[in-house]
């Protein structure tokens, strides 16, 4: 039996592919994404129902029986693909993804119809630069109510219910209604980050939040490597687009050897992203060396992002540092996705860990 991975797309991952490009030319055009980000609602609830409603994709995860879709991180890792070439400001990798993988560990099938349907939008209330397996901070329980702080949550502005790791080491269930939310400066405009204030709110027990909250991570940071894998490719392609129609000398711009060289090395690593991205959603798919997968494809996914964005920026040149350009958002996202669910740094540390591998 073969048990090596099959990296490459199917027929029906290359149908979503066609089908969630489509809708985010509709719906997240630069001009509008950039609109947004200057806006009090930097996120994009129309594209949001748009992909839940119309497509069903905020249940890829979640089983038939359920109320999703009952497909794989194969499919998710598509859709972020997308997702991340479009820099799309909508909560699918927080919501469609980690919240609802904390769901599935704590088995907790009224949330996951919820979220799965896109009634509501889900937030793990953990920090966004957190990895798999690190410490997280909690909030305190007093007479079955929760009181805390937690800073740095991404989309929790938009969140209808927020998962909330307490002291007592169990995830409980908070509604939106029942906590503060106080928007933070973040550095990605289009995944806002904020801080959640609970005073004696209500929460309603889900389950033991240590494997909950490491699977939902995990997903997370696999998935992530697909989303960063997104945005080189369209940093690539734009960057390479557009020094074929820039001139200078009478001549492409495109065609001088030493752009033509950190182009190639460019792609070389767009190439190996892609691998390891790929591996690391089949590997989440069917549960072999998930976590083995996961740390080698955040180990190279972050690194690869922020060049080819730095790359995009340098090679159009004037236009690349205006504020109507593009570029700078997939910077931004590039920048903030290598903090978030871990460094490469760190997950560098939890391979060598995985392999056996002393380190110095």
């Amino acid at each position: 039996m073969n048990t090596q991975p099959d990296l490459l797309y199917s027929e029906e991952e290359e149908a979503l592919r066609a089908a969630v490009r489509d809708l985010l030319a509709d719906h997240c055009d630069a001009p509008g994404v950039i609109a947004r980000t200057e806006s009090d609602t930097p996120h994009d609830l129309a594209a949001w129902k748009a992909l839940t409603d119309g497509m069903g994709l905020a249940g890829l995860l979640v089983p038939e029986e359920l109320g999703g879709q009952g497909a794989t991180h194969r499919e998710a890792a598509v859709v972020l693909e997308e997702l991340g070439r479009a820099v799309a400001p909508v909560p699918y990798l927080t919501s469609a993804v980690v919240a609802t993988e904390a769901l599935l560990a704590c088995d907790d099938a009224e949330l996951l119809g919820e979220l799965a349907s896109g009634r509501g939008i889900g937030a793990l209330a953990v920090p966004l630069h957190l990895g798999p397996g690190r410490a997280h901070p909690v909030v305190r329980l007093e007479d079955g109510l929760l009181h805390g702080e937690l800073a740095g949550i991404a989309d929790a502005a938009v969140a209808d219910v927020l998962l909330v790791p307490a002291e007592d080491g169990g995830l409980y269930a908070v509604r939106a209604a029942a906590v503060t939310v106080t928007p933070q400066v973040s550095f990605d405009l289009t995944r806002p980050l904020a801080t959640v204030t609970l005073d004696g709110a209500e929460g309603r027990s889900l389950g033991e939040a240590g494997p909950a909250v490491r699977r939902a991570l995990r997903a997370g940071a696999g998935l992530l490597a697909s989303e960063q894998l997104g945005a080189a490719e369209w940093l690539l392609t734009e960057t390479v687009r557009y020094l074929k129609e820039r001139k200078q000398f009478n001549r492409p711009v495109g065609g001088f050897q030493a752009l033509k060289h950190r182009l190639a090395q460019l792609w070389l690593e767009v190439v190996s992203l892609r691998a390891a991205a790929r591996n690391a959603a089949d590997a989440l798919a069917t549960g072999r060396d998930a976590d083995l997968a996961v740390a080698v494809a955040q180990s190279y996914a972050a690194p690869v992002a922020v060049h080819a964005a730095e790359e995009a920026l340098q090679l159009h040149a004037g236009i690349g540092m205006t504020w109507e350009h593009p570029v700078h958002l997939y910077l931004k996202r590039a920048k903030a996705d290598s903090i978030a669910f871990g460094t490469a740094g760190a997950h560098r540390e939890a391979l060598a860990e995985l392999v056996d591998l002393p380190t110095p």
